[in-house]
C-alpha cells in the first residue's frame, strides 16, 4: 500500500529559526517557512511541537498548527514566535502543501542545542541572521 504511493521529494523548502532583535537584556526569535522554488506553493499547513529532556524530567510543548495559506515563489513567511527556553529541546515541524494539487510534506528537526550562536548564517530571502534546515 505504501510502497504504491508516489515519492514526492520536498526540494528548495527550509525552516528557519531567525534572530529578529536583540538588546543586551533579550534576543527575539522566529521560526519562518523560507519557499525557494520558482513556483508557488498552495494550502500550506505546518506543525509544531518541542520535547525532551529538562531539568531531568521528560517536557512536551503543546502541538500548534499554522495555516499559511498560498506562498509565492522565492517568497518567505513567519510561522510563529519561538522562545530561546526551549532551543535545549527538540523542535520539530511538519510541513505539508500542494503544488498543482499534488501533496507534499516533510519533517524539519531542530536538535537540542543547535540554535547556537555557531550555527547562525545569513537566511536566503529573509535576509537576517538564524538557523536553516533544507
Amino acid at each position: 500500500m505504501k510502497k504504491d504511493l508516489p515519492e514526492n521529494k520536498v526540494e528548495d523548502m527550509a525552516m528557519a529559526v531567525v534572530l529578529m532583535s536583540e538588546t543586551p537584556e533579550v534576543k527575539n526569535w522566529s521560526v519562518y517557512l523560507v519557499n525557494m522554488k520558482n513556483v508557488q506553493i498552495d494550502n500550506v499547513l505546518i506543525s509544531s511541537k518541542g520535547y525532551g529532556e529538562k531539568d531531568g524530567r521528560q517536557v512536551k510543548t503543546s502541538v500548534l498548527r499554522h495555516f499559511l495559506g498560498d506562498m509565492p515563489a522565492n517568497s518567505f513567511k513567519g510561522v510563529e514566535a519561538i522562545d530561546p527556553e526551549v532551543f535545549g529541546l527538540t523542535n520539530e515541524y511538519w510541513l505539508s502543501y500542494y503544488i498543482d494539487g499534488t501533496i507534499y510534506d516533510k519533517k524539519f528537526i531542530f536538535l537540542p542545542e543547535s540554535i547556537v550562536e555557531e550555527n547562525l548564517i545569513r537566511i536566503p530571502l529573509v535576509n537576517k541572521p538564524g538557523v536553516m534546515i533544507k
